[in-house]
């Protein structure tokens, strides 16, 4: 743990009233209109989606230990990997480190008492709750079999419960609009006086770029879903070549949302890993600028890239090059964060402590699954590679890997600022060892699967295979582990950890300066920021040594 910078002395408990105890009943959060407390919600319900879609994970994994049937018919199969992909898109990822940490932070570092809109932040809850429950209902009424893109024409012909999944998407769209609205009204209208553009933390510069994404592509998608729904409901013909429709329409359609949607799920995440790497090394960004305006550039470039998911589709040869150009693109972009966290890393006053790890472990699988990326973004190579296990790997490594390394980054570097309390220091690092690990031996296996040639979603493959799938299984038991200690250990520092202080990273960031965890209306007064929340060379502040 870092030394205290700026910090009253410790006490034994919370001298002052805190957003958790100023009111303690269930009525009171139920109607809450406290950023923070939605925050903490928002956390508690994606925490369970994700523990919902990695059982579904490991239940996959245990019918491809072998050959042949193991656990579950090939129906079942189909709905495990439909459900599995549905509630980790839609219900985790895309929503995890916005709705949560998003909501928590982003007023606390511009200085704001509340989003602009408090209302309407719960609202988005509210919706969140209502597509989950849609899709679990699904769930219970035996699942779709449709994969988590719903193409089209299967998934307006076959019989499984694919309708409450589409309109469940679909509200939790709204849920992911609205809070994307709130958060850009937040920052153009509610920062405090001392907080300029350039002075804006780089996690609220991520959240912001998300948000633009949100605004503009989520309705795109909610329109085609509805398409969707309203061909299987009326059997108008939009998607169905039967009926008269067109399948690459909706593909068109479901990509052009859905890749600027993997920039949904990883820009929060270079957010996270922009704040942690100066506060971690001590020292100021390698080139803010650099940061902030690469956050941008790989959101406008997002939205061109759709068509490399559609190579195989009988695109023109000159389609097919323009979107693998722009595809290679955003490795640029993403080449100058990287570029800009190794440089502020370097010959910092670095301790080994678990978002640290979490985030050397972000590096690893964005710089990795980038550079497959770009090797799938090559139109020759995408064709060996088409619908095989090289695809599965890489989208979960750039999708998964790095989100979830971000999402864990993130919570044990501002679990004390949400709860007051610290967790084991000691046994953080060695899960986030453990989870990076298990990530590692889960998908490299199906890398090489993929090459030698694995479809994927069949659920039963030739013997040679065999030998890969058992390691990747493997892999994903010891990640089974991980999660389950990381929840263990945070819900018991919950009551016994030790209290922390308001600032016990000795950071610079504007959250730190309010107590831990905050009180109702996160300060006492407006707050003054002479310095940016990464400056680390003026003088008093402490080093590691």
């Amino acid at each position: 743990m870092f030394p205290p910078a700026n910090d009253p002395p410790r006490a034994h408990s919370h001298p002052a009233v805190s957003y958790l105890d100023s009111e303690r009943t269930v009525w009171s959060w139920l109607t809450t209109h406290d950023h923070k407390r939605i925050g903490v919600m928002f956390l508690g319900l994606l925490v369970f989606m994700l523990f919902l879609g990695g059982v579904f994970a490991l239940a996959l994994r245990v019918e491809l230990l072998t050959p042949g049937r193991t656990i579950m018919s090939h129906e079942a199969y189909n709905r495990a990997f439909t459900l599995h992909g549905v509630i980790m898109v839609w219900l985790f990822l895309i929503p995890s480190i916005p709705s949560s940490f998003g909501n928590f932070l982003l007023p606390l570092m511009v200085g704001a008492k509340d989003v602009a809109f408090p209302r309407l932040n719960l609202l988005s809850l509210y919706l969140f709750v209502l597509g989950a429950v849609m899709v679990v209902w699904a769930l219970v009424q035996g699942g779709a079999d449709t994969g988590w893109t719903f193409y089209t024409p299967f998934s307006t012909s076959t019989p499984s419960e694919v309708l409450p999944v589409l309109l469940g998407v679909f509200v939790v769209g709204f849920s992911t609009i609205l809070t994307g609205l709130n958060f850009i009204a937040t920052v153009h209208t509610m920062r405090a006086p001392d907080v300029t553009w350039m002075k804006m933390p780089l996690f609220v510069w991520g959240i912001y770029g998300t948000s633009i994404i949100q605004v503009l592509a989520t309705p795109v998608l909610g329109m085609v879903l509805l398409l969707v729904a309203f061909e299987r409901v009326a059997g108008v013909g939009l998607f169905d070549p039967a009926r008269g429709g067109d399948p690459l329409l909706y593909q068109h359609l479901f990509w052009f949302y859905s890749h600027p949607a993997v920039y949904i799920m990883v820009l929060p995440g270079m957010g996270v890993v922009s704040e942690l790497v100066c506060a971690c090394s001590r020292k100021n960004a390698l080139s803010y600028r650099m940061i902030v305006w690469s956050t941008l550039g790989i959101a406008f470039v997002g939205f061109f890239t759709w068509g490399h998911h559609m190579f195989v589709s009988g695109q023109s040869t000159f389609g097919v090059g323009v979107f693998s150009v722009l595809s290679m693109l955003v490795a640029i972009f993403t080449a100058i964060k990287v570029f800009a966290w190794v440089g502020t890393l370097y010959r910092g006053s670095i301790a080994i402590t678990a978002p640290l790890a979490y985030v050397l472990g972000f590096i690893f699988f964005i710089v990795f699954g980038g550079l497959t990326g770009v090797a799938v973004a090559v139109a020759s190579l995408d064709q060996h590679w088409h619908d095989t296990y090289f695809v599965v790997a890489h989208f979960h490594f750039i999708m998964v890997g790095a989100s979830l390394m971000a999402f864990l980054a993130a919570l044990h570097y501002w679990f004390p600022k949400m709860f007051g309390r610290r967790y084991p220091e000691g046994l953080g690092v060695g899960v986030a060892m453990l989870i990076v690990f298990g990530f590692i031996a889960t998908f490299v296996p199906q890398f090489l699967l993929g090459n030698m040639g694995m479809p994927r979603r069949y659920a039963e493959y030739p013997e040679r295979f065999q030998s890969l799938h058992v390691a990747s299984t493997a892999g994903a038991s010891l990640l089974g582990f991980g999660f389950l200690a990381i929840l263990i250990y945070l819900v018991w520092s919950l009551r016994h950890g030790a209290v922390a202080s308001a600032n016990p990273w000795a950071s610079r960031g504007y959250e730190w300066m309010t107590q831990s965890p905050p009180p109702p209306h996160n300060f006492h007064e407006v707050p003054r920021h002479p310095d940016g929340p990464h400056q680390y060379d003026v003088p008093g502040v402490p080093h590691v040594s």
